[in-house]
């Protein structure tokens, strides 16, 4: 049975991807900060789910708890880092811009650093990160949000490119999720918005086929070509 450690698995697209690879009889070590949140999910199959308390922020310890995890699970195959944070911040409150930066850009890099030495040492891995289509182009309305997601983009990037350099099994897929229907989904003039499911679905089909990158649900590739092209003047007024 193979292995998966999920950070953030206690709502949203974390949940819905624990739950799915449950199914599909992974053994699934489920991370997050409300404990009750993760033994509710353990209760539906406790034979499948080892929960493990913890906030990505706090990266003073998140090595020494990914360790305990990956002890109880019996080792690691696939590592899925879906915790994140943004809000819209118009007014630009520091402390918002604190939170999602200590958030998708510090407990990010811990946990992908440690993920991806993991693999290397064992000469096998599969790191999957939820980033998005908005790390694509700066925001006024949620500068923080989107330069963080810019920052895992290009993180992931430069690990696939070392992963392509040491020749080994060791697999980097970038998700963009579009809007999906959880409460990241924040802001007016939505489309699109996927179903946690469908989400889900389409995640773990780019998860057995080792995809680099995924656009969730795919037709927002489409919207993504279209916002790298829009002229830097243009979009300056936008």
């Amino acid at each position: 049975m193979k292995k998966v450690i999920i950070i953030g698995a206690t709502s949203g697209i974390g949940k819905g991807l624990a739950q799915k690879l449950a199914e599909e009889n992974y053994v699934v070590g489920i991370t997050g900060r409300r404990t009750d949140l993760l033994n509710e999910l353990k209760s539906q199959k406790p034979n499948l789910f080892y929960p493990k308390t913890f906030d990505i922020t706090d990266t003073n310890k998140i090595v020494e708890n990914l360790e305990d995890l990956t002890k109880e699970l019996g080792g690691l195959d696939l590592l899925i880092i879906s915790s994140g944070t943004g809000d819209l911040n118009e007014k630009l409150d520091y402390e918002i811009e604190k939170r999602t930066i200590q958030t998708n850009v510090a407990g990010f890099t811990c946990v992908a650093n440690w993920a991806f030495n993991y693999f290397e040492n064992q000469k096998a891995g599969h790191l999957v990160a939820i980033s998005s289509v908005g790390g694509l182009r700066g925001s006024r309305i949620a500068p923080a949000y989107n330069a963080t997601k810019a920052y895992q983009i290009n993180y992931l990037e430069g690990l696939r490119q070392k992963a392509t350099k040491l020749k080994t099994q060791i697999f980097v897929t970038d998700i963009r999720p579009g809007f999906v229907d959880t409460a990241m989904a924040k802001g007016e003039g939505q489309f699109w918005v996927a179903s946690v499911d469908k989400a889900t679905n389409q995640i773990f089909d780019a998860i057995k086929r080792k995809k680099k990158i995924v656009y969730i649900t795919k037709r927002w590739k489409f919207i993504g070509t279209i916002l790298k092209r829009i002229p830097r003047q243009t979009y300056d007024k936008m």
